[in-house]
């Protein structure tokens, strides 16, 4: 008995002494209270750019027409081309694709000039509208390479030639998309354009989409139209003087209450448009005399006619009332130089012809003589 306490004893101290049996102390680095785990450090939130957030607050019930109809008359070939391929606008040179989307743009400043409308301009790069359109920034980085690579070494009639023959860059469903995104930042600045935007019906709210889908910044020049169709606001040259002397020194407190007065009673009490036949007929002829009407003719009869307030009972009578005003821009390709020219060498002929046979004439008769 005596001896397995000896043996007991012994296995206790060489248990206690040995390293395999031995345990650690618990760090205390590393030691927490039970049930509370380690913290992750939070992930920043990245706020959607202006473009994303115009994309996903639109609805299609926000306008009088259908959504489909306009993308379809934005992709019609007749009037912005289609193009899978990154190729140079013929006035600029600068990178389009699809239906005319601009592919370099930066993001600019537009200021509102109408004191009485309250909506503001958004005019993001060409970068955060292809994000909003769902497509990958990386594409858009190497198209433009790509593009960039022909236009140093291509000739305009190299485009030409190879132009619909490109190899597609992009498909059908994202050019479709893109144009999508255009209309709609152009409904967007439509509204900035013309304070009673939500008053128009269908065929004039689709009117006004496709002159700012067209024409962009560009519209800020038709002063005559702009004025007309924001009735009850100062005309147009007036606002931009107002504009640029408030640039250079700070509106005083009297002004800036009016400008804060004008912007709530335009937002509280909106006055009834006026949907007279006289009026839009004002409307439209502030755009029939522009240079855009005479040089597009097709595309400004479609989108001019749009604007008759009895467009819907008959579009083909209210284009054709406005193709009966607007005629064709006149080229002249020299022809009356031309002409002139020929009349000066027909009688210069006709004059030496003359003299010729005087002189013949006069030999006769001196050897008759």
């Amino acid at each position: 008995m005596r001896l397995l306490e000896t043996f007991a004893f012994a296995l206790v101290v060489m248990s206690a002494g040995s390293p395999a049996f031995a345990q650690d102390p618990p760090d205390s680095s590393l030691a927490r209270p039970q049930g509370q785990s380690l913290v992750a450090s939070p992930t920043p939130v990245v706020a959607p750019s202006p473009a994303l957030r115009m994309m996903e607050e639109f609805k299609n019930t926000n306008v009088k027409f259908d959504m489909n109809e306009l993308v379809d008359i934005l992709r019609d070939r007749r009037h912005e081309g289609w193009v899978l391929a990154a190729y140079p606008d013929p006035r600029t040179a600068q990178p389009l694709i699809g239906a005319g989307f601009s592919l370099d743009l930066p993001e600019r400043e537009h200021p509102q000039q109408d004191a009485m409308n309250p909506h503001p301009f958004l005019e993001p790069s060409s970068a955060d509208l292809w994000q909003a359109a769902g497509l990958d920034p990386a594409r858009l980085d190497d198209i433009l390479k790509v593009f960039y690579a022909r236009r140093s070494s291509w000739s305009k009639r190299t485009w030409r030639k190879k132009l619909f023959s490109l190899p597609a860059q992009i498909s059908d469903e994202d050019a479709v998309q893109l144009v999508r995104v255009g209309a709609i930042q152009a409904i967007y600045n439509a509204k900035a354009y013309c304070k009673n935007f939500d008053q128009l019906n269908g065929p004039q709210q689709m009117a006004m989409a496709q002159l700012v889908y067209q024409m962009g910044v560009n519209l800020e020049h038709f002063n005559a139209f702009l004025t007309t169709i924001n009735p009850g606001s100062a005309p147009r040259e007036q606002q931009l003087v107002q504009t640029g002397s408030q640039a250079e020194q700070e509106p005083a407190a009297a002004d800036s209450e009016m400008l804060g007065q004008a912007i709530q009673d335009a937002t509280a009490a909106p006055a009834a448009l006026d949907q007279s036949a006289d009026y839009w007929l004002g409307v439209q002829q502030s755009l029939m005399g522009s240079q855009w009407a005479h040089k597009y003719r097709t595309r400004a009869i479609s989108v001019i006619a749009m604007l008759d307030p009895a467009y819907s009972d008959d579009p083909t009578a209210a284009e054709r009332r406005v193709g009966a005003v607007l005629r064709p821009a006149v080229v002249r390709h020299g022809r009356r130089g031309a002409a002139a020219t020929r009349q000066v060498a027909l009688k210069t002929h006709r004059g030496h012809g003359k003299k010729a046979g005087r002189t013949a004439v006069r030999a006769k008769s001196r050897k008759r003589a």
